[in-house]
């Protein structure tokens, strides 16, 4: 088996599109959720709270005729990308487009507005807004797709639309072709854009925040006062490569994935099963060779709904003890297809730096919880050589990270 390590790094978010800005941002215990007052008119929608990505802008590479097919979530994902190989030194490498590096990327869906076009077809009967890119803006696998032709990358394509676990899935799909040999180097992740449908979605579940007027109070992950998750938008990337192949070009080497597992509860579309979520931590662990002892942090899904925090709490306490766990939603708000990369991203950046950030919002912690180390108040200094990074979806689909220090 091939060993894989991580040697490139990138993110966009509420909070900022570089580490050093999202880290500031952080230790200030404020999260980027705000009022979305453009919302007001649809009737019925219960939230008005998002973390949105208010600062983006593509440079001036990125040309009408090379961004034609994108829509904003592809736009976030390919922009996340660049960066990532820049820091991998591989950007304007011939190699990556050799066929020695694929893509493995996802998110919940395509760009709403482009569906809506097709929504207006079926509605009024009339093509008025439909043109030859408005499908390849919305299918599930626009951001691998167009992440694949702006580059030019012609290694095997991995599509991962799973929800929540897009980005998670993105990332161990792409560990497990390089553990086995089928890639030399894998572009891994996740993205979504902010839409008021994707609020719906949970809206109709009850599962939405309605803290309308105090956004900055929500969400809260794990607390007894919690009233639901907030959507963000962002995109989160990693560069993987086979460890002998980074040593030979003398790259920079952040981490190390040493443990990745995926399964699904096979019960009921939306209700959590703590079972089989253990499971799959508990797999993770076995494929990374450790003890689940040796697990210093834990990064919590943590959406802030009523199920889902008990579910994921119960299920972390069974497989690994009382670790310290916090959640970043509670400052990114749930970035659905682009959080599982995002968080990755995030713990290996705190692993680095021995500090993580606490759940903020987490006053008193819901009772029905399990007993873990919530860290919360103050972020903490932690020494740990593995963090594990969960993420769970819709569909009852469970995917559980383990990065490894890179000495």
């Amino acid at each position: 088996m091939k060993r894989v390590v991580v040697t490139g790094q990138a993110g966009i978010t509420s909070l900022g599109e570089d580490w050093e800005t999202i880290i500031e941002n952080l230790k200030r215990y404020q999260n980027g959720v705000v009022r979305m007052d453009e919302w007001d008119r649809y009737e019925d929608l219960r939230t008005r709270l998002a973390a949105p990505v208010t600062h983006f802008k593509l440079p001036e590479q990125y040309t009408r005729k090379k961004t034609r097919s994108m829509g904003r979530v592809s736009q976030l994902a390919t922009r996340t990308v660049e960066i990532a190989l820049e820091d991998a030194g591989l950007l304007d490498e011939a190699e990556i487009t050799d066929g020695s590096m694929g893509t493995s990327y996802g998110s919940s869906s395509g760009t709403p507005d482009a569906l809506g076009d097709f929504g207006n077809m079926v509605l009024h009967n009339t093509m008025k807004g439909i043109t030859a890119n408005t499908y390849i803006k919305m299918m599930p696998h626009t951001t691998a797709v167009n992440i694949g032709v702006f580059f030019g990358l012609t290694g095997r394509v991995i599509t991962t639309s799973s929800a929540c676990t897009s980005g998670s899935q993105g990332i161990g799909y792409a560990y497990e072709a390089i553990k086995h040999g089928m890639q030399t180097m894998m572009v891994a992740g996740g993205a979504e854009e902010l839409d008021a449908t994707q609020a719906a979605v949970f809206d109709t579940l009850f599962a939405t925040s309605t803290r309308n007027e105090s956004p900055g109070m929500s969400p809260r992950p794990f607390d007894s006062d919690r009233d639901g998750l907030v959507i963000g938008e962002g995109a989160g990337t990693l560069i993987l490569e086979e460890l002998d192949h980074a040593k030979v070009r003398g790259a920079n080497i952040y981490a190390e994935v040493v443990g990745f597992s995926c399964n699904s509860d096979g019960r009921h579309i939306t209700q959590p099963n703590a079972t089989t979520m253990q499971i799959a931590l508990e797999n993770a662990v076995q494929d990374a060779g450790i003890s689940a002892n040796e697990i210093g942090y834990v990064n919590a899904h943590g959406t802030a709904t009523d199920q889902g925090d008990i579910a994921e709490s119960k299920a972390t306490f069974s497989a690994l003890g009382a670790k310290p766990i916090s959640s970043l939603k509670s400052y990114l708000g749930h970035t659905l297809g682009a959080c599982g990369a995002i968080e990755a991203w995030l713990s290996i950046g705190m692993m680095l730096n021995d500090w993580y950030a606490p759940t903020i919002n987490l006053d008193k912690v819901d009772e029905n919880c399990a007993d873990l180390d919530y860290v919360m108040k103050e972020g903490r200094t932690i020494s740990s050589e593995y963090v594990m990074s969960n993420n769970f979806a819709f569909g009852g689909i469970n995917t559980s990270l383990i990065f490894k220090r890179w000495a």
